[in-house]
């Protein structure tokens, strides 16, 4: 989709459809008192007949206005004083579903001209090609019949004064790319556990660096992996026939000498648990346990579109945890990477296993900083739900930049404890340490388990395993936590 900024006047701004809002008890915004006059006051008419309250959430299509609008969608924007961030991209979204209805190519947005009490203009502007942008998404379709229709939306338009032309265009810009980055993550999640397999992964990564030159990719094997000594990771993968990868992507946009940031994303391809196997209900859904894998390349997409001035070193560990005769069992034992062994009393407790033995690869690039991404643990959806991910660290300053930027791109994340008190249940009488302690507290003792192979490093833990996709009917990735990532390196 193409992104434009305008400042020239609604009056004289041709569009397939302006997006216009009204507040609470009709009263109208500047643009569709604007476009109102050159409608000869149909809006005002309906205002007055008690068509058109302007309360939250109304929506109302209005075409053969006359003027240079085909079509206006009227928002209705609740009380002028709490027009908010978020409330602009609720608006925001309900006038994109409603243009979908009438097959417009192109539309512009008027309400990023009025005061939003918390977000700047440029923060609307990214807002606005996000949520334009995602509105296009089409799932991958394997149907061969009723497809999915494309959306027939091509242009989208940002209102701006001319002081803040700069700033909206900004905004758009890198709206897009994150757009792009969380489709690459999204068609990721979304494909079958047939179709997505560790190899496929480690393809889509090959494919980024032949789109992208300044993306280099490098994948190692199980051979590579047992060289390196990588027993954790390799146990989840011995029940499996799909052979394990371990992809390692490298982006310098910034100087040479600049430490990056590396972000290590859990690729479990599909989880049946192991031998501690799942129960069958929604166990199809284990497909997105590679969601921490897909955001990562998604991330990628995105900094390599930007040209983002910044160090990122990505390492995705993908596998597949089934079971079979040559599967871990309960009770093993196994050493990772770092040399610290570990019993496995759990074999659904996998996530772990293979990101702790990627914590430890990353430390050969001398990261500034490390952040992993993991849809790791059910206990972290029952104690946060599915609106705000779960933020571990090791470092003050990392996780309130990461908090911060999870505020400014919407893509929300709660910081969470670590303590030894939580790691006390790792305790092993037979290893260093097991792979999982009781059921109180889940979240927070598989980020004490990771917390063990970080030690020297500034390293935040993102449990995305409530944010990354959407169960039910609708079933689907978000693309969740790419704004946030993205964001974080835009700041960074």
């Amino acid at each position: 989709m193409e992104f434009f900024a305008t400042t020239a006047s609604p009056a004289r701004q041709k569009t397939a459809c302006a997006i216009v809002g009204v507040y609470d008890k009709g009263v109208m915004s500047d643009a569709a008192s604007e476009l109102d006059r050159r409608s000869g006051g149909r809006l005002a008419r309906l205002i007055k007949a008690g068509d058109l309250r302007g309360k939250s959430g109304e929506v109302l299509t209005l075409a053969d206005v006359g003027g240079p609008a085909e079509r206006i969608v009227v928002i209705g924007l609740g009380a002028r004083g709490s027009f908010t961030r978020k409330a602009y991209r609720k608006a925001l979204t309900a006038a994109i579903a409603a243009i979908a209805k009438t097959g417009a190519r192109d539309a512009l947005d008027y309400l990023s001209l009025e005061p939003v009490k918390d977000a700047d203009r440029y923060s609307l502007a990214r807002t606005a090609a996000e949520v334009a942008g995602n509105s296009a998404y089409r799932i991958p379709d394997h149907k061969t019949a009723n497809k999915r229709a494309k959306s027939t939306l091509r242009r989208f338009g940002v209102a701006a004064e001319r002081a803040d032309r700069g700033a909206v265009e900004r905004g758009l810009e890198h709206g897009r790319g994150i757009v792009a980055g969380m489709a690459t993550m999204r068609d990721l999640a979304n494909q079958p556990g047939n179709v997505c397999t560790p190899t496929f992964i480690a393809n889509t990564a090959r494919a980024l660096a032949r789109d992208h030159r300044s993306i280099k990719v490098r994948v190692l094997n199980e051979v590579d992996c047992r060289k390196l000594k990588m027993g954790s990771f390799l146990s989840v993968t011995h029940g499996s026939e799909e052979p394990a990868k371990f992809i390692v992507l490298e982006y310098y946009g910034g100087e040479r000498s600049q430490a990056p940031v590396v972000l290590v994303g859990k690729g479990v391809t599909f989880d049946t648990g192991g031998i501690s196997l799942k129960p069958p209900p929604a166990m199809d859904e284990m497909k997105f346990d590679m969601s921490g894998a897909a955001s990562v390349l998604g991330t990628f997409k995105a900094v390599a579109e930007l040209e983002l001035p910044v160090n990122v070193v990505g390492v995705v560990p993908a596998c597949e945890n089934m079971p079979s005769g040559r599967a871990t069992k309960p009770g093993d034992i196994v050493k990772s990477m770092s040399g610290q062994t570990i019993e496995v009393l759990n074999t659904d407790a996998e996530g772990r296993l293979i990101l702790c033995d990627a914590l430890t690869y990353a430390r050969r690039f001398k990261p500034d900083t490390i952040i992993d991404i993991a849809t790791l643990t059910g206990a972290c959806v029952i104690a946060l739900g599915n609106h705000f991910s779960g933020l571990f660290g090791n470092d003050e300053e990392l996780i309130d930049a990461i908090e911060a930027a999870g505020q400014r791109s919407g893509d929300r994340a709660w910081p969470m404890p670590i303590g030894e008190e939580y790691a006390e249940g790792l305790k092993s009488n037979f290893a260093d340490f097991a792979n999982v302690a009781g059921r109180e507290g889940g979240a927070i003792t598989a980020a004490c388990f990771l917390a063990k192979f970080t030690s020297g490093l500034k390293w935040a833990h993102l449990d995305v395993a409530g944010t990354a996709y959407q169960a039910g009917s609708n079933k689907s990735s978000t693309g969740r936590p790419v704004p946030l990532l993205v964001d974080y390196l835009i700041n960074k």
